[in-house]
């Protein structure tokens, strides 16, 4: 684990003065569940991480954009602390390498997951602004949003996959209407997975899977996107 730590502070530039604690945000329930309650898992620093991530945002949206109304501010937030953002941020620090799984996780492909990797990711932010303060989690983390912010707010924002497929079809072949069905759910209560399937119509166009019912529909309008050829990002 080790190598790992060394691996993941080298990548963000930061080193840790509790080592136990960037430990504990790269350690998955899975892992403390096959080998014992007594270890921490990330998932109290996930919901801190969570909290830390929106005030940041909120605080730089609030002063980047002083002619914004509170209804826009709120929309670009939400496009842009999200599930998909926060996967394809774990994704370029590897961090799926760095995670501690249990052996049922690490066997179904635990290291790819997006809600693991986005969870693990908002673990990490917890743990930085614990062991060295919002500042430097405004110096480290804040800068890796800032172009997912301004495509947000110039429109070309390629996340909102739900609204780009509903313009596509309101345009292309209006008449026809989508519909979001969840066809399960997995999971217990504090870390479900919802899976959803998109229909055009009658016709399954999309499949999608999130830790909540509203990033499930994302991913399953973007699998639809791709598969109609109407994604290019």
């Amino acid at each position: 684990m080790n190598h790992e730590i060394f691996k993941l502070e080298s990548s963000i530039n930061y080193s840790f003065i509790d080592k136990e604690l960037i430990q504990e945000a790269l350690t998955h329930s899975s892992y403390s569940n096959e080998n014992g309650q007594d270890i921490f898992n990330n998932e109290r620093l996930e919901f801190l991480g969570d909290a830390v991530l929106e005030i940041l945002i909120s605080d730089y949206l609030f002063a980047r954009y002083k002619s914004l109304s509170e209804g826009k501010l709120t929309r670009i937030r939400s496009m842009v602390v999200c599930e998909e953002v926060l996967y394809e941020l774990a994704a370029k620090l590897d961090l799926g390498e760095c995670l501690r799984l249990g052996k049922g996780e690490e066997l179904t492909g635990g290291r790819t997951k997006k809600s693991i990797l986005a969870d693990g990711f908002e673990a990490l932010i917890a743990a930085i602004y614990i062991d060295g303060g919002i500042e430097k989690v405004r110096k480290l983390i804040l800068p890796k949003f800032i172009s997912y912010i301004e495509r947000a707010f110039d429109g070309s924002n390629n996340l909102d996959y739900k609204t780009r497929i509903q313009e596509i079809i309101q345009k292309d072949i209006p008449g026809k209407k989508l519909k979001y069905l969840v066809y399960n759910e997995d999971g217990p209560d504090h870390d479900k997975i919802f899976y959803i399937n998109l229909y055009l119509d009658h016709q399954l166009i999309g499949r999608g899977e999130g830790k909540s019912k509203k990033a499930a529909e994302q991913e399953a309008a973007r699998n639809a996107l791709i598969s109609k050829g109407w994604l290019n990002d």
